[in-house]
Protein backbone atom coordinates (compact mmCIF):
# COMPACT_ATOMS: atom_id res chain seq x y z
CA UNK A 1 0.00 0.00 0.00
CA UNK A 2 1.20 3.44 -0.96
CA UNK A 3 0.89 6.51 1.18
CA UNK A 4 1.50 9.31 -1.38
CA UNK A 5 4.18 10.23 0.65
CA UNK A 6 7.48 11.36 -1.92
CA UNK A 7 10.68 11.10 0.33
CA UNK A 8 13.28 11.50 -2.62
CA UNK A 9 14.08 14.91 -1.55
CA UNK A 10 14.55 13.69 2.20
CA UNK A 11 16.62 10.76 0.57
CA UNK A 12 18.72 13.25 -1.67
CA UNK A 13 19.47 15.09 1.52
CA UNK A 14 20.54 11.64 3.69
CA UNK A 15 22.19 10.53 0.66
CA UNK A 16 24.34 13.45 0.45
CA UNK A 17 25.11 13.21 3.97
CA UNK A 18 25.69 9.64 3.39
CA UNK A 19 28.55 9.82 0.47
CA UNK A 20 30.05 13.05 2.40
CA UNK A 21 30.68 10.78 5.27
CA UNK A 22 32.08 8.46 3.05
CA UNK A 23 34.12 10.39 1.57
CA UNK A 24 35.54 12.00 4.85
CA UNK A 25 36.16 8.73 6.59
CA UNK A 26 38.53 7.34 3.72
CA UNK A 27 40.07 11.18 3.80
CA UNK A 28 40.63 10.30 7.19
CA UNK A 29 41.90 6.52 6.73
CA UNK A 30 44.37 8.02 4.31
CA UNK A 31 45.86 10.41 6.49
CA UNK A 32 46.04 8.11 9.00
CA UNK A 33 47.99 5.77 6.87
CA UNK A 34 50.38 8.45 5.37
CA UNK A 35 50.97 9.72 9.11
CA UNK A 36 51.65 6.27 10.40
CA UNK A 37 54.15 5.09 7.30
CA UNK A 38 55.66 8.86 8.16
CA UNK A 39 55.92 7.82 11.69
CA UNK A 40 58.09 4.03 10.70
CA UNK A 41 59.69 5.65 8.57
CA UNK A 42 61.24 7.81 10.97
CA UNK A 43 61.32 4.80 13.53
CA UNK A 44 63.45 2.91 11.37
CA UNK A 45 66.08 5.45 10.21
CA UNK A 46 66.47 6.56 14.09
CA UNK A 47 67.14 3.22 14.64
CA UNK A 48 69.16 2.51 11.82
CA UNK A 49 71.57 5.58 13.34
CA UNK A 50 72.51 3.66 16.19
CA UNK A 51 73.95 0.54 14.11
CA UNK A 52 77.38 0.10 13.76
CA UNK A 53 77.50 -0.88 10.14
CA UNK A 54 75.19 1.00 8.64
CA UNK A 55 74.29 -0.68 5.04
CA UNK A 56 74.38 -4.02 6.51
CA UNK A 57 72.70 -3.70 9.75
CA UNK A 58 69.91 -1.41 7.77
CA UNK A 59 69.11 -4.37 5.45
CA UNK A 60 69.14 -7.00 8.34
CA UNK A 61 66.46 -4.62 10.21
CA UNK A 62 64.53 -4.57 6.69
CA UNK A 63 64.61 -8.13 6.64
CA UNK A 64 63.51 -8.75 10.50
CA UNK A 65 61.27 -6.07 10.02
CA UNK A 66 59.28 -7.37 6.98
CA UNK A 67 58.72 -10.63 8.26
CA UNK A 68 57.64 -10.09 11.45
CA UNK A 69 54.95 -7.22 10.41
CA UNK A 70 53.62 -9.39 7.56
CA UNK A 71 53.28 -11.76 9.81
CA UNK A 72 51.25 -10.02 12.29
CA UNK A 73 49.52 -7.55 10.35
CA UNK A 74 49.41 -9.04 6.76
CA UNK A 75 50.52 -7.34 3.82
CA UNK A 76 51.81 -3.84 2.65
CA UNK A 77 54.96 -4.24 4.69
CA UNK A 78 57.51 -6.05 2.15
CA UNK A 79 60.89 -4.91 2.18
CA UNK A 80 60.31 -2.58 -0.57
CA UNK A 81 57.42 -0.54 1.28
CA UNK A 82 59.85 -0.02 4.36
CA UNK A 83 62.19 1.55 2.06
CA UNK A 84 59.48 3.54 1.03
CA UNK A 85 58.43 4.57 4.33
CA UNK A 86 61.91 5.22 5.50
CA UNK A 87 62.56 7.29 2.19
CA UNK A 88 59.24 9.39 2.72
CA UNK A 89 60.55 10.16 6.29
CA UNK A 90 63.51 11.19 4.72
CA UNK A 91 61.94 13.56 1.92
CA UNK A 92 59.74 14.84 4.17
CA UNK A 93 61.16 15.35 7.46
CA UNK A 94 61.78 18.87 9.08
CA UNK A 95 64.78 19.28 11.39
CA UNK A 96 62.36 19.98 14.93
CA UNK A 97 61.89 17.93 17.94
CA UNK A 98 59.83 14.65 17.11
CA UNK A 99 56.86 16.06 18.93
CA UNK A 100 57.24 19.29 17.02
CA UNK A 101 58.15 18.13 13.65
CA UNK A 102 54.97 15.81 13.82
CA UNK A 103 52.65 18.24 14.43
CA UNK A 104 54.16 20.85 11.42
CA UNK A 105 53.01 17.82 9.09
CA UNK A 106 49.47 18.47 7.18
CA UNK A 107 49.68 15.19 4.67
CA UNK A 108 46.42 16.03 2.72
CA UNK A 109 47.28 13.34 -0.16
CA UNK A 110 47.01 9.77 -0.45
CA UNK A 111 49.86 7.32 0.02
CA UNK A 112 50.02 6.51 -3.85
CA UNK A 113 50.80 10.83 -4.17
CA UNK A 114 53.70 11.12 -1.95
CA UNK A 115 54.84 7.94 -4.04
CA UNK A 116 55.37 10.21 -7.11
CA UNK A 117 55.90 13.05 -5.14
CA UNK A 118 58.93 11.52 -3.16
CA UNK A 119 60.27 11.14 -6.92
CA UNK A 120 60.53 14.50 -8.00
CA UNK A 121 63.98 15.69 -6.98
CA UNK A 122 63.73 19.67 -6.92
CA UNK A 123 62.69 20.46 -3.76
CA UNK A 124 60.04 23.62 -4.71
CA UNK A 125 58.83 21.82 -7.69
CA UNK A 126 57.26 18.66 -5.40
CA UNK A 127 56.22 21.34 -2.65
CA UNK A 128 54.48 22.97 -5.68
CA UNK A 129 52.85 19.49 -7.05
CA UNK A 130 51.92 18.52 -3.75
CA UNK A 131 50.09 22.23 -3.10
CA UNK A 132 48.01 21.89 -6.45
CA UNK A 133 47.14 18.37 -5.69
CA UNK A 134 45.50 18.97 -2.60
CA UNK A 135 43.60 22.55 -3.22
CA UNK A 136 42.31 20.69 -6.62
CA UNK A 137 41.65 17.44 -5.40
CA UNK A 138 43.82 15.90 -8.27
CA UNK A 139 43.54 12.01 -8.73
CA UNK A 140 46.77 10.71 -9.29
CA UNK A 141 46.48 10.27 -12.53
CA UNK A 142 46.15 14.00 -12.94
CA UNK A 143 48.68 14.41 -10.80
CA UNK A 144 51.06 12.49 -13.23
CA UNK A 145 49.41 13.99 -16.08
CA UNK A 146 50.41 16.93 -14.76
CA UNK A 147 53.54 16.23 -14.19
CA UNK A 148 53.75 15.23 -17.55
CA UNK A 149 52.79 18.22 -19.01
CA UNK A 150 55.51 20.31 -17.04
CA UNK A 151 52.85 22.06 -15.02
CA UNK A 152 55.91 23.65 -13.12
CA UNK A 153 57.81 24.50 -15.73
CA UNK A 154 55.23 26.85 -18.14
CA UNK A 155 54.24 28.46 -15.14
CA UNK A 156 57.35 29.46 -13.96
CA UNK A 157 59.06 30.39 -17.30
CA UNK A 158 56.61 33.52 -17.24
CA UNK A 159 57.63 34.61 -13.64
CA UNK A 160 60.74 36.13 -12.02
CA UNK A 161 62.62 34.63 -9.22
CA UNK A 162 60.08 35.41 -6.37
CA UNK A 163 57.20 34.51 -8.41
CA UNK A 164 58.94 30.88 -8.98
CA UNK A 165 59.56 30.96 -5.38
CA UNK A 166 55.67 31.93 -4.56
CA UNK A 167 54.63 28.62 -6.85
CA UNK A 168 56.46 26.34 -4.24
CA UNK A 169 55.09 27.78 -1.59
CA UNK A 170 51.61 28.35 -1.87
CA UNK A 171 50.70 26.72 -5.94
CA UNK A 172 49.18 28.88 -8.42
CA UNK A 173 48.01 32.23 -7.23
CA UNK A 174 45.38 33.54 -9.34
CA UNK A 175 44.91 37.44 -8.57
CA UNK A 176 45.45 39.43 -12.41
CA UNK A 177 44.66 38.05 -15.45
CA UNK A 178 48.72 37.04 -16.18
CA UNK A 179 48.28 34.24 -13.63
CA UNK A 180 46.14 32.23 -15.39
CA UNK A 181 48.03 32.01 -18.74
CA UNK A 182 50.13 29.23 -19.99
CA UNK A 183 52.00 29.54 -22.97
CA UNK A 184 52.01 26.58 -24.13
CA UNK A 185 49.11 25.06 -23.20
CA UNK A 186 48.99 21.16 -23.44
CA UNK A 187 46.07 19.61 -25.22
CA UNK A 188 47.51 15.69 -25.86
CA UNK A 189 44.08 14.73 -24.32
CA UNK A 190 42.31 15.53 -27.71
CA UNK A 191 43.98 12.85 -29.57
CA UNK A 192 45.07 15.41 -32.02
CA UNK A 193 48.94 14.26 -33.24
CA UNK A 194 50.74 17.46 -34.51
CA UNK A 195 51.20 16.07 -38.00
CA UNK A 196 47.85 14.77 -38.25
CA UNK A 197 45.48 17.26 -40.61
CA UNK A 198 42.41 18.69 -39.04
CA UNK A 199 39.91 21.98 -39.02
CA UNK A 200 39.35 24.28 -36.58
CA UNK A 201 36.02 22.88 -36.76
CA UNK A 202 37.53 19.78 -35.79
CA UNK A 203 39.53 21.29 -33.27
CA UNK A 204 36.61 22.77 -31.54
CA UNK A 205 34.69 19.56 -31.30
CA UNK A 206 37.49 17.68 -29.46
CA UNK A 207 37.86 20.50 -26.70
CA UNK A 208 33.74 20.33 -26.25
CA UNK A 209 34.03 16.50 -26.51
CA UNK A 210 36.74 16.39 -24.03
CA UNK A 211 35.46 19.54 -21.86
CA UNK A 212 36.46 18.32 -18.29
CA UNK A 213 39.62 17.52 -19.32
CA UNK A 214 40.22 21.16 -21.46
CA UNK A 215 38.99 22.33 -17.63
CA UNK A 216 41.55 20.95 -15.96
CA UNK A 217 44.27 22.24 -18.10
CA UNK A 218 42.70 25.75 -18.11
CA UNK A 219 42.80 25.86 -14.39
CA UNK A 220 41.60 27.40 -11.67
CA UNK A 221 37.79 28.98 -11.55
CA UNK A 222 37.16 28.22 -14.96
CA UNK A 223 32.90 27.60 -15.48
CA UNK A 224 32.08 26.49 -19.17
CA UNK A 225 29.76 29.72 -20.38
CA UNK A 226 28.82 28.66 -24.45
CA UNK A 227 30.45 27.66 -27.64
CA UNK A 228 29.94 29.60 -31.34
CA UNK A 229 28.47 32.48 -29.07
CA UNK A 230 26.75 34.80 -32.13
CA UNK A 231 27.31 38.12 -31.39
CA UNK A 232 25.58 40.95 -33.96
CA UNK A 233 26.89 44.31 -34.86
CA UNK A 234 24.51 45.98 -37.39
CA UNK A 235 22.74 42.98 -38.21
CA UNK A 236 26.72 41.37 -38.98
CA UNK A 237 26.79 37.98 -36.90
CA UNK A 238 30.04 37.13 -35.69
CA UNK A 239 30.84 33.81 -33.52
CA UNK A 240 33.05 33.45 -30.55
CA UNK A 241 34.56 30.08 -30.67
CA UNK A 242 34.17 29.41 -26.47
CA UNK A 243 33.34 31.80 -23.69
CA UNK A 244 34.03 30.45 -20.12
CA UNK A 245 33.71 32.35 -16.79
CA UNK A 246 36.18 32.61 -14.34
CA UNK A 247 35.20 33.24 -10.71
CA UNK A 248 38.29 34.02 -9.18
CA UNK A 249 38.73 37.17 -11.36
CA UNK A 250 35.05 37.29 -11.92
CA UNK A 251 35.06 38.00 -15.76
CA UNK A 252 34.27 36.69 -18.63
CA UNK A 253 37.31 34.07 -20.79
CA UNK A 254 36.97 34.24 -24.34
CA UNK A 255 39.01 31.72 -26.28
CA UNK A 256 39.55 31.80 -30.36
CA UNK A 257 41.04 28.81 -31.90
CA UNK A 258 43.36 29.18 -34.47
CA UNK A 259 45.35 25.91 -36.47
CA UNK A 260 47.60 28.06 -37.58
CA UNK A 261 50.33 30.79 -36.93
CA UNK A 262 48.56 34.03 -35.27
CA UNK A 263 48.00 37.17 -37.99
CA UNK A 264 46.88 40.61 -36.68
CA UNK A 265 43.92 40.31 -38.10
CA UNK A 266 43.07 37.64 -35.75
CA UNK A 267 44.39 39.94 -32.91
CA UNK A 268 41.78 42.39 -34.47
CA UNK A 269 38.88 40.41 -33.91
CA UNK A 270 39.36 39.10 -30.29
CA UNK A 271 40.21 42.92 -29.55
CA UNK A 272 36.33 43.28 -31.12
CA UNK A 273 34.98 39.69 -28.79
CA UNK A 274 36.38 41.50 -25.84
CA UNK A 275 34.94 44.83 -26.06
CA UNK A 276 31.65 43.55 -27.57
CA UNK A 277 31.37 41.38 -24.04
CA UNK A 278 32.67 44.38 -21.91
CA UNK A 279 30.13 46.97 -22.81
CA UNK A 280 26.95 44.92 -23.60
CA UNK A 281 27.36 41.41 -21.67
CA UNK A 282 29.17 41.78 -18.37
CA UNK A 283 27.42 43.29 -15.37
CA UNK A 284 28.66 46.58 -13.76
CA UNK A 285 30.01 44.34 -10.50
CA UNK A 286 32.32 42.10 -12.99
CA UNK A 287 35.58 42.83 -14.25
CA UNK A 288 37.00 43.21 -17.45
CA UNK A 289 36.99 40.49 -20.17
CA UNK A 290 39.88 38.61 -20.94
CA UNK A 291 40.42 37.17 -24.62
CA UNK A 292 42.69 34.30 -25.25
CA UNK A 293 43.76 33.12 -28.51
CA UNK A 294 44.85 29.41 -28.83
CA UNK A 295 47.08 29.54 -31.90
CA UNK A 296 49.27 26.38 -33.48
CA UNK A 297 51.86 29.72 -33.58
CA UNK A 298 52.81 32.81 -32.93
CA UNK A 299 54.94 35.74 -33.75
CA UNK A 300 55.86 37.69 -30.06
CA UNK A 301 57.05 40.61 -31.62
CA UNK A 302 53.41 41.08 -34.31
CA UNK A 303 51.90 39.97 -30.98
CA UNK A 304 53.70 42.95 -28.89
CA UNK A 305 52.99 45.24 -31.99
CA UNK A 306 49.50 44.87 -32.65
CA UNK A 307 48.39 45.37 -28.98
CA UNK A 308 48.64 48.43 -26.82
CA UNK A 309 51.89 48.30 -24.14
CA UNK A 310 49.76 48.39 -21.30
CA UNK A 311 47.67 45.33 -22.51
CA UNK A 312 46.57 43.15 -19.33
CA UNK A 313 42.84 41.84 -21.52
CA UNK A 314 44.23 40.01 -24.51
CA UNK A 315 46.53 37.08 -24.46
CA UNK A 316 47.98 34.65 -27.40
CA UNK A 317 49.13 31.53 -26.40
CA UNK A 318 50.34 28.58 -28.21
CA UNK A 319 48.90 25.22 -27.86
CA UNK A 320 50.36 21.49 -28.28
CA UNK A 321 48.47 18.21 -29.05
CA UNK A 322 51.25 15.69 -27.68
CA UNK A 323 53.05 15.83 -24.24
CA UNK A 324 56.35 18.19 -24.54
CA UNK A 325 59.88 17.43 -23.44
CA UNK A 326 60.59 18.01 -20.13
CA UNK A 327 63.67 18.25 -20.21
CA UNK A 328 63.22 21.26 -22.58
CA UNK A 329 61.28 23.31 -20.45
CA UNK A 330 64.15 23.06 -17.79
CA UNK A 331 66.45 23.97 -20.42
CA UNK A 332 64.85 27.78 -21.15
CA UNK A 333 64.75 27.82 -17.27
CA UNK A 334 67.88 27.72 -16.40
CA UNK A 335 68.73 29.83 -19.33
CA UNK A 336 66.62 32.69 -17.61
CA UNK A 337 68.63 32.01 -14.38
CA UNK A 338 72.04 32.24 -16.60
Amino acid sequence: MTTGIDTNKLYSKIAELLHAARQSIVRNVNRTMVYTYYEIGRMIVEDEQHGKERAEYGKQVLEDLSLKLTQNFGKGFSIVNLRQMRAFYSTYSIQQTPSAEFEKLHFQLSWSHYLKLMRIENVDERSFYEIESASNNWSLRELQRQFDSALYERLSLSRDKKGIKQLSEEGQIIEKPIDLLKDPYILEFLDLPDQHHYTESDFEQALIDRLQYFLLELGKGFTFAGRQVRITIDEKHFKVDLVFFNRLLKCFIVIDLKIGELTHQDIGQMQMYVNYHDRFVKLPEENKTIGIILCKDKNRTLVEITLPENNDQIFASRYQTVLPDKQTFIQLLNQGDA
